[in-house]
């Protein structure tokens, strides 16, 4: 923290720009202990509380930009990527996509309140196509506002900042030390998290062959779509699929086979949503129940048939 203090008096705003726009570009390294300590240091006819909240906005802004032209020209595929190397592989893409469904733009003014969300959400407002306008105008003030927020924290906690950052200093490199392990143990438990998470999620898999085989059977599985409906209106879904929403499991998930064929998808990394709720439905007695491998993307890759229209079949789950 010392150091932190140290670099932000010599370099200033230069500093502050920099840390936030690597920070939004997805690079592990925290902007908001920068910005309070920031606050916590700010002098009278040095720098002004705007000054730097409107710095720490426009590095945000530079950043997020790139995020929403990357979306804008790669589609999802940049959504799956960034999903392929978050911490919460879960929740990357399909929670974001509800909140982004719910709330549209206006999502990106507490998008940075969110961990994991903010870069998934500009991304996704590309993906969307939303006007450049209206989304230069949501995160800038969402910027504006989680910037702020933090360099008033820094103002109003002066005193206990200015106290363990003395605290610090005394300790020397030690106290540069003691930082430098506790961010690695965060980005350490992190993926642990994740490891652990794919580790209880590995089952058998069905691949779209078998699935079109048994769908051309006497005896036809059950398919939940576990996408966003977003997601599959832009996409389309296996013909006959039911779709899942991020609600509870609700009373007609019960007229589900508890002994018949069910196959989960979605269109995530290691189907890593569809493996959830399999492992859900199998825990409450569904005996056959298996993620499709690939998910919706190996479907089409294999030239099936996708259904565009109206969604009118809903589940409750998760």
């Amino acid at each position: 923290m010392t150091q932190l203090s140290g670099w932000i008096e010599l370099y200033g705003l230069a500093f502050v720009f920099l840390n936030v726009l690597v920070s939004q570009m997805g690079i592990p390294i925290p902007a908001v202990p920068t910005l309070v300590v920031a606050g916590a240091l700010l002098v009278p006819g040095r720098h002004s509380f705007s000054t730097l909240a409107l710095t720490a906005m426009t590095a945000a802004l530079v950043a997020d930009l790139g995020w929403y032209f990357a979306g804008n020209r790669l589609g999802r595929r940049v959504l799956r990527a960034m999903c392929r190397i978050s911490l919460s592989p879960d929740s990357c893409v399909r929670q974001t996509e509800s909140i982004v469904h719910r709330f549209g733009a206006g999502s990106l003014l507490f998008a940075k309140f969110l961990p994991g969300f903010a870069a998934v959400a500009t991304a996704m407002a590309g993906t969307l196509r939303t006007p450049i306008g209206l989304f230069m105008l949501c995160d800038a003030c969402g910027a504006l506002l989680w910037a702020s927020t933090a360099i008033g924290a820094g103002m109003l906690f002066r005193e206990a900042i200015a106290s363990i950052l003395i605290r610090l200093n005394e300790l020397g490199q030690i106290g540069l030390l003691l930082l430098l392990v506790a961010l690695a143990l965060f980005v350490a438990s992190k993926w642990w998290q994740r490891h652990r998470f794919y580790r209880e999620l590995r089952m058998a898999r069905i691949s779209v062959g078998e699935l079109k085989d048994l769908l051309q059977g006497e005896a036809p599985p059950v398919i939940l779509d576990v996408r966003s409906a977003a997601a599959q209106s832009n996409e389309g879904r296996i013909p006959g699929a039911i779709t899942v929403d991020d609600s509870s499991l609700a009373e007609n998930l019960s007229a589900l086979p508890l002994h018949g064929e069910v196959v989960v998808y979605c269109a995530c990394p290691n189907e890593a949503s569809a493996a959830r709720l399999a492992k859900l439905l199998i825990q409450r007695g569904y005996s056959r129940v298996r993620p499709l491998a690939g998910g919706i993307d190996a479907w089409i890759a294999a030239g099936y048939q996708v259904d565009k229209s109206e969604l009118d079949l809903t589940v409750s789950a998760l």
